[in-house]
C-alpha cells in the first residue's frame, strides 16, 4: 500500500498545498510551566486533605453508630 496521491485529483491538491505554511501558535507560552505545576500540587495537597478528613469522619461515625447501637435479645439466637 503506498502513501501518497492515488488519483489526478489528490496529485493536483499535494502541488497546491505543498508550499503552505500552517500557523500553529506557541503553546508553551500561553501558561508558565512553574505555576502549572505550583497549582497541579495545591490540587493534589488539597485532595488529600479532604481524603484524610473523609476518612476520620468515616471512622468516627461507624464509632458512634457502633456505640449508640441497641442490641435485643431474639428468641431464634443461640449462646
Amino acid at each position: 500500500m503506498a502513501v501518497g496521491p492515488r488519483d489526478y485529483i489528490d496529485q493536483l491538491l499535494v502541488k497546491k498545498y505543498a508550499d503552505e505554511k500552517v500557523d500553529n501558535p506557541d503553546i508553551t507560552s500561553m501558561v508558565a510551566p512553574e505555576k502549572m505545576l505550583n497549582a497541579m500540587g495545591e490540587f493534589s495537597d488539597m485532595r488529600k486533605n479532604m481524603m484524610l478528613l473523609s476518612n476520620k469522619l468515616n471512622s468516627f461515625c461507624a464509632a458512634l453508630n457502633a456505640k449508640s447501637a441497641q442490641y435485643r435479645c431474639s428468641r431464634f439466637a443461640t449462646a
